[in-house]
């Protein structure tokens, strides 16, 4: 019997996955992967109660390092070098400290690198410096990765146009995200469960526009608006929980909701999803609200044209917000819900991505 290749998946937060689609990325590569090669998955900082030893048969390894922040560079360079010991290809996710791929080759292992959202490195929640540091990053990544992977045809053109690098696309999967019927238990913790409302799932950063969706709602008393945010990672978020929560009636400020059934029930149980990511490739959460089958709403940029195959209702602001939810009507929420489950049974599963991932990772 051929002996199995070892994968490591490192820039992550780890598994289980928590935190964003990075780790829903590794979650489902461990689990639909996992007969045909031995993973191992690097973990950021975790107390030693809670730490596992295995999960979807990969081995965790725990690093003394936060994932994210200021740790988030030494915590990828700790993984890389200790990976090329530990594995014969690397699937590094999101290359915060991709300069130093170039060193990883001298060791010949393959590192494939999944470059994320759409040119991180002009973000505007950046300094001067952590663009810099970002562009160097992904610059280096680019030229000297064994395979490059971009979740978006905008990105493939941008990583081309900046770095003169070829990468091959495969976005996310989306099919874990399902209908979930409200029971009394979710009922009695989400009263507006039992009422129509709109639903917006992002982080808290400016560039998500979550100010906007706000104050189109903030115009609109006579409509319901769930938004799910990690508010407390920033001063942005900060001031708009302060601003919002419990001051308008129709406004429900929820804090990050890792429960994939109250998630799947908040989410599936919407008038529409509202997509308000300004800044991103294939957003995970959009692709996740096209599995469920709900009418999207989203901001209008090219990536998000592109992963809605221009069959969404898109906006530019709160007028335009405002405006378009001001128009729905039933037969526009039931044709455009169908058309988004359609491109997602098409284009965003999790067999579909494993299965490109797989070709990636057995490439000699």
């Amino acid at each position: 019997m051929k002996k199995k290749e070892k994968v490591a998946i490192i820039g992550t937060n780890g598994l289980p996955a928590k935190y964003g689609g990075f780790e829903t990325l590794a979650n489902y590569l461990t689990l639909n992967l996992k007969n045909e090669f031995e993973f191992v998955v690097y973990c950021s900082k975790t107390p030693a109660s809670k730490r596992l030893k295995h999960f979807n048969e990969a081995q965790l390894i725990y690093i003394p390092l936060k994932a994210n922040g200021w740790q988030s560079i030494l915590y990828d360079a700790f993984s890389l070098f200790h990976s090329t010991f530990k594995s014969d290809v690397i699937l590094y996710l999101g290359p915060g400290a991709g300069f130093l791929v170039p060193l990883i080759r001298l060791f010949k292992k393959r590192t494939i690198v999944n470059h994320g959202g759409l040119n991180e490195w002009e973000r505007t929640k950046y300094s001067r410096f952590q663009r810099f540091v970002a562009r160097m990053g992904h610059k280096y990544a680019a030229k000297y990765s064994f395979r490059n992977i971009t979740d978006n045809l905008l990105l493939k053109e941008s990583l081309k146009n900046s770095f003169n690098a070829d990468s091959v696309v495969i976005r996310y999967g989306g099919n874990h995200a399902r209908r979930e019927k409200v029971d009394s238990v979710l009922l009695k913790k989400y009263s507006f469960l039992k009422s129509n409302y709109f639903v917006n799932i992002s982080r808290a950063q400016e560039d998500n526009n979550l100010h906007l969706v706000l104050e189109a709602f903030r115009e609109l008393p006579q409509k319901k608006l769930v938004m799910v945010s990690n508010w407390d990672i920033s001063q942005y978020g900060i001031e708009l929980k302060k601003s919002y929560k419990n001051i308008y009636k129709n406004i429900h400020i929820l804090d990050a909701i890792y429960e994939l059934k109250e998630i799947n029930a908040i989410r599936s149980n919407a008038e529409a999803y509202i997509h308000s990511h300004s800044y991103c490739g294939t957003a995970p959460s959009l692709v996740e609200a096209m599995s469920i089958g709900i009418p999207i709403i989203s901001f209008d940029v090219p990536t998000n044209r592109e992963t809605t195959q221009n069959k969404a209702l898109y906006f530019t602001s709160s007028k335009e917000l405002i405006k378009t939810i001001k128009t729905l009507n039933y037969d526009l929420i039931i044709e455009n819900g169908l058309a988004m489950k359609r491109i997602a049974d098409m284009e965003y599963t999790w067999v579909n991505i494993a299965n490109k991932y797989f070709k990636l990772f057995s490439e000699s």
